[in-house]
C-alpha cells in the first residue's frame, strides 16, 4: 500500500496548481457555447430583425401573402391589425404578425 500512496502523491506533486488550470478545463465548453451562438443564434436574430422591419413598413396598397396562403391587398391599417381586401366585395382583418411576405405597391 505504501508504494501506491507514494505514486499518487508523486503524481499530485508533479501537477502544479495554477490559477488558469480551472479556466483551461472550461475552455472546450466555452468554445462550444460560442460556436453554438455564432452558428444558430446570430442568423436567427438577423432574420427576426429583418421580418420586424418588413412588418413595420407595411403600407396601404401593398400586396401581401398571409401565413394561411391568402393573397390580398392592404386596405387599412389599425395598430397591429391589417384590413385586407381580397376582392371587391370582401375584406378580412388579420394580425400584422401573420403576414409572411410583402410585394410593394408600384
Amino acid at each position: 500500500m505504501d508504494s501506491a500512496f507514494a505514486q499518487t502523491t508523486a503524481a499530485a506533486a508533479a501537477t502544479p496548481d495554477s490559477p488558469l488550470g480551472g479556466l483551461l478545463s472550461l475552455a472546450p465548453m466555452l468554445l462550444i457555447l460560442v460556436a453554438f451562438y455564432v452558428i444558430f443564434m446570430l442568423p436567427q436574430n438577423k432574420e427576426r430583425k429583418k421580418k420586424e422591419e418588413m412588418l413595420k413598413n407595411i403600407q396601404r396598397g401593398d400586396r401581401v401573402l398571409t401565413r394561411g396562403g391568402l393573397y390580398a391587398t392592404v386596405a387599412d391599417i389599425k395598430e397591429n391589425v391589417l384590413v385586407l381586401k381580397i376582392n371587391e366585395n370582401s375584406k378580412v382583418e388579420v394580425d400584422r404578425a401573420y403576414i409572411d411576405s410583402i410585394e410593394k405597391a408600384s
